[in-house]
């Protein structure tokens, strides 16, 4: 069966590579076209069983590299005919930056339905990112294709408005969050849930299977304790955590506990150096470095992180490792969500217990300042670490254990099978 598969952001193109992986596993002659990123393409690429298809990405056929990196351009992309677009090139988030990029947002709508129309996939599934998606359910479902919805929107928390949508242009919906179940059910939206992705993605991941001290070598990092920092994966969020994570950790730095710890930046998937090298100073390079491909492992492996919301956070909860949460968007995306935000924490996992199993700074909130007290407290203080640690094994109850992406992709075949 074809499967044509959108995921718009790092996330997405995480969840969307273990599902991928299950659809093989479950189709084998499955034909899939996607909008991702590097994840999805490396399982793409594995899964390719022509060893003469050649595709102009690199020197190897796709087929037998199993590429873990995209390193090409955006006229290469659909040459495989698989990755039709990297997320890198559509990704925002907030309202105020969505309205300023709607004119190549738009664009990349048309061009998606004509994709779609020419290459007419048995399914089209969509992976969270609903300002986009949304478009396309609508038109998919207009023009006869059936509609898969992968980790729902997050109308339980703003714009419930969507749930019209969801009822008219979805075949199915397949949630992620045991908070959900409840939600969708008084709305009378029939689902699928068989765990969260994201504990599969941790639990096989190479950090969750290596020393720190593997890490340390194979990083080049001196053997010094560390704390992460991440700064999330659009370039908007970058540029407004930047400032005040390099703040922090020259104040962290300054006190003489600390003044032989390291500050690890997990340098996001599709960015490149020049996004963070602004503020990476003479001052401050021997001790705040910036690392790509290794966010799980600097988590994994830090005495504790500070983290820009998103799945990121959920990530640490898994990963056992104590944080803090700062965002800071822009002054007219805040001002919006505080209008019609319904939800009391920003953060998964203190959705998923419904108490703030860790703090959040937002806003003004979120300055280096605020975040040395919370740091060292989760540090220093062994009972205050022990209860968030605690929380943490709540979280990770309640979400479940492994296979679910595995799931997933059987449940969703199955559906498949009885609607065409």
């Amino acid at each position: 069966m074809r499967y044509y598969i959108i995921a718009g952001e790092a996330s997405g193109d995480l969840h969307g590579s273990n599902l991928m992986k299950g659809i093989y596993a479950e189709d084998p002659q499955a034909e899939i076209r996607f909008w991702g990123g590097d994840l999805m393409f490396a399982v793409w690429d594995s899964f390719q069983n022509n060893p003469s298809h050649t595709c102009g990405l690199g020197p190897s056929p796709c087929g037998q590299g199993g590429s873990t990196v995209l390193k090409t351009t955006p006229d290469l992309y659909a040459e495989c005919k698989g990755l039709v677009r990297h997320y890198k090139e559509g990704a925002v988030m907030g309202f105020f930056e969505v309205f300023v990029k709607a004119r190549k947002l738009l664009g990349n709508v048309s061009f998606c339905k004509k994709d779609i129309l020419e290459w007419k996939p048995d399914v089209v599934i969509l992976i969270d990112y609903p300002g986009f998606n949304f478009k396309i359910a609508e038109f998919a479902h207009k023009n006869g294709f059936k509609v898969f919805y992968y980790i729902a929107p997050k109308v339980w928390a703003s714009r419930e408005g969507r749930i019209k949508k969801l009822k008219a242009y979805v075949d199915k919906l397949f949630i992620v969050f045991p908070f959900e179940k409840p939600y969708f059910e008084s709305k009378g939206i029939g689902y699928i849930y068989k765990g969260n992705p994201l504990v599969d993605a941790v639990d096989g991941s190479q950090a969750m299977n290596e020393t720190r001290q593997e890490f340390i070598v194979r990083s080049g990092l001196e053997n010094k304790p560390h704390i992460a920092m991440l700064a999330g994966s659009r370039k908007g969020e970058i540029s407004t955590m930047m400032p005040v994570l390099t703040e922090f950790a020259a104040k962290m730095r300054a006190i003489p506990e600390y003044s032989d710890y390291q500050f690890l930046i997990a340098g996001a998937p599709a960015r490149s150096m020049k996004d963070y090298e602004a503020w990476i100073t003479e001052e401050n390079k021997a001790y705040v470095k910036v690392l790509f491909g290794e966010t799980q492992s600097i988590i994994r492996h830090a005495e504790a992180a500070v983290v820009n919301s998103g799945t990121a956070s959920l990530e640490t909860v898994l990963f056992n490792t104590p944080q803090v949460v700062g965002y800071i968007t822009n002054p007219i995306t805040y001002w919006i969500a505080r209008k019609i935000v319904k939800i009391r924490y920003i953060s998964l996992g203190n959705l998923i217990v419904d108490r703030l199993a860790f703090k959040e700074f937002i806003q003004q909130d979120c300055n280096a300042d605020a975040l040395v007290k919370e740091i060292r407290d989760l540090i220093e203080n062994p009972e205050r670490r022990s209860a968030m640690l605690a929380d943490y094994a709540d979280i990770r109850n309640t979400l479940g254990g492994s296979g679910a992406s595995a799931a997933v992709a059987r449940a969703m075949i199955e559906e498949l099978r009885l609607l065409l």
